[in-house]
């Protein structure tokens, strides 16, 4: 098994960002999908061990765990995936965590 892909995202920019991901897993991320994360984030806490929220991307060609924790005073989501086994996903996982921070 790999390392966690970690880093953080402007909140903002979750939504997208779970779309491209679960694109690149080949899962189809839908709305209900997204008021589920939604709905899961919002009582969360980067700052505590317990405080994150994790959701499952099953994809056709890989199973992503996505976890998910706000900043307790800000805007930003903590952000950790697992299962990114190939260079190529893990590559595009860094990549989505680096440009949704930047924008």
């Amino acid at each position: 098994m790999t390392e966690p892909i970690v880093g953080w995202i402007w909140g903002r920019n979750l939504h997208a960002f779970l779309r491209l991901l679960s694109h690149y897993a080949g899962y189809d991320f839908d709305d209900t999908d997204w008021e589920t994360v939604e709905a899961g984030v919002q009582e969360t806490d980067d700052e505590a061990l317990d405080g994150w929220y994790s959701y499952p991307l099953v994809g056709t060609s890989a199973t992503l765990s996505v976890a998910l924790a706000r900043a307790v005073c800000g805007e930003e989501v903590a952000v950790s995936v697992t299962g990114a086994e190939t260079l190529e996903l893990r590559l595009r996982t860094d990549t989505l965590l680096s440009a949704f921070a930047g924008i």
